[in-house]
């Protein structure tokens, strides 16, 4: 099977970011990686960050854009990927206002009209769920499956999170598998063992992430976005590249 794309999402490394962003680009690339997802750039503009990024040498893999800006102005939003190069626009999460059996509908709605721009200009929409998607709702529906069954799947894709996949209650390969070419991107990171399910760099838990792997080549999964929310005191660095050795190993 084809190799996974390995990229990081750079919220993992903000801390970093913020002190020196072009530096802390350069560093990710020093480790291998080949790509990176945005999620904010600061006080740089667009064209400065495609920049920065071409001379370090990676690829930007996506970006996450909240739904207010997309709803707000979808023009000025997808104006700024498109300076940027991006293709792959994801919405990182909904706020508690969404988190209805209605809200997860018209969050849908408002998806399908977006990505339908996002098409026009040659790009895609994806969701990042979390686990609060899979919340008991009115009826016993959660707001994964309301949101995934009332959006157009040729125009919403999902970048599933394989961490809070299984936070929430859910098999991530299972998830992989039927969702299919649905999915666009996969956030790798693990879950530690014991009740507190803290983040863990990629390999060092509990996830079966060979099984991911495989189902993600299997489907045309276009990246694998590393991503550890909070590295517990350990230099971001040092964890994004635990991952990135581990994944090298089992995605080879």
């Amino acid at each position: 099977m084809p190799k996974l794309p390995i990229s990081i999402q750079l919220y993992t490394v903000r801390s970093l970011m913020q002190k020196d962003f072009a530096g802390t680009i350069e560093d990710v690339a020093k480790i291998g990686y080949k790509a990176v997802e945005l999620a904010g750039f600061g006080p740089h503009s667009a064209p400065e960050v495609k920049k920065i990024c071409a001379d370090a040498g990676v690829a930007i893999s996506g970006a996450h854009v909240g739904i207010d800006a997309l709803e707000k102005d979808a023009n000025k939003a997808l104006d700024e990927q498109a300076a940027l190069g991006n293709k792959n626009v994801i919405i990182p999460y909904l706020a508690n206002e969404y988190r209805t059996v209605d809200g997860y509908k018209k969050a849908a709605a408002s998806m399908n009209k977006i990505a339908a721009e996002c098409q026009k200009r040659g790009m895609e929409l994806a969701y990042h769920n979390h686990s609060f998607e899979f919340d008991k709702l009115d009826g016993g529906q959660n707001g994964f499956d309301i949101l995934y069954a009332n959006s157009d799947p040729t125009l919403v894709k999902a970048e599933l999170d394989v961490y809070w996949l299984k936070h929430g209650g859910q098999d991530p390969v299972a998830i992989i598998n039927k969702f299919g070419k649905r999915t666009l991107v996969l956030h790798l990171k693990d879950m530690a063992a014991g009740p507190d399910r803290k983040f863990a760099p990629v390999g060092e838990g509990i996830l079966d992430f060979k099984a991911i792997l495989d189902a993600a080549a299997k489907h045309g999964v276009k990246y694998g976005a590393v991503e550890q929310d909070d590295t517990y005191g350990v230099n971001p660095l040092e964890a994004i590249k635990t991952s990135f050795n581990n994944l090298q190993k089992l995605n080879a």
